[in-house]
């Protein structure tokens, strides 16, 4: 079982207007889209959608809270987050006629405690796999996802900014920086697939055994004590790419809980992200679900 750990999920508010914003007017819409939001919550969405077991857990609070555990409940994903005093974020999306805005809210304050807290809910799970994935609220810093990543005997999994990879200190069992990240991360320029395999490498020295590094239209490499393994992007029409790489990542993992070897899960991994790119908005595509001996194409 996989279990995801978001420790600043949010609600995703989207409205829609079809004249621009201007200051000091009020304007009226006729609705608004609320999801369930969070990279380690997408996550667990991806994987759902793929066949495989996984339960979501991270800290909500409030009536924000509330709507993440029902809206996930009535997704048919599983979930067990630990309850805080602060409030849930709200991240506003307007798409107006002259451009996107966007009021993203930092979070509430979580502490240590509530970090021990993650860890037991962790613990009575017993998953084999755990990824912490996404931004830190205020109050954590990287010493939280290190404390998560010594807690058990699972594996850990992270997906976070470049400079909180490059300040984790605990072994992981695979990282999923983009370029820009692992440029971050490592200090170097990434300019094609053979400098990415070059910082992939340099990042495992330091902790990772095995970093998947998504780079947009070359597609994504896969670097392990094997070397390097490269698949290359899908031919499809981009219609938006938010949760591009969450996608990949839950691709790869459910291929990797099904059996399947490092090529096949890098496969199945750019299979999930091509879907998601070829979808608007957050709503999860159709997806195959991973067997050992491959996948079928979008």
């Amino acid at each position: 079982m996989i279990a995801t750990v978001t420790l600043n999920p949010a609600v995703d508010q989207t409205v829609r207007t079809d004249r621009p914003l201007s200051p000091d007017e009020v304007i009226r819409v006729d609705d608004a889209q609320f999801d369930a939001g969070g990279k380690g919550i997408n996550v667990s969405k991806y994987l759902t959608a793929m066949g495989a077991e996984t339960v979501a857990t991270g800290v909500v609070g409030g009536f924000l809270g509330r709507f993440v555990t029902e809206r996930l409940a009535a997704e048919g994903i599983e979930s067990r987050f630990v309850d805080i005093d602060g409030t849930t974020r709200l991240n506003s999306t307007v798409l107006a006629t002259d451009g996107e805005y966007k009021l993203n809210q930092r979070g509430p304050t979580v502490s240590a405690a509530e970090i021990d807290a993650i860890a037991e809910r962790l613990s009575s799970l017993a998953p084999e796999t755990v990824v912490v994935a996404g931004s830190l609220p205020p109050g954590l810093d990287t010493d939280a996802i290190d404390r998560l990543a010594e807690a058990g005997p699972w594996e850990t999994v992270v997906d976070v900014d470049g400079p909180l990879l490059a300040d984790l200190d605990a072994d992981y069992a695979l990282c999923k920086p983009n370029a820009p990240e692992l440029e971050a991360a490592t200090g170097r320029t990434i300019e094609d697939r053979e400098s990415a395999v070059d910082a992939a490498e340099e990042l495992r020295a330091t902790g990772f055994d095995r970093v998947l590094a998504s780079l947009g239209a070359d597609g994504a490499v896969l670097v392990t004590d094997d070397g390097a393994v490269h698949q290359p992007a899908l031919d499809c029409e981009v219609v938006d790419t938010v949760g591009a790489g969450d996608a990949l990542l839950s691709g790869v993992l459910a291929a990797v809980d099904a059996g399947a070897d490092e090529a096949v899960a890098l496969q199945t991994g750019v299979v999930a992200a091509t879907a998601a790119v070829s979808t608007p908005g957050t709503n999860v595509p159709e997806l195959p679900e991973p067997a050992p001996n491959g996948v079928e194409p979008v």
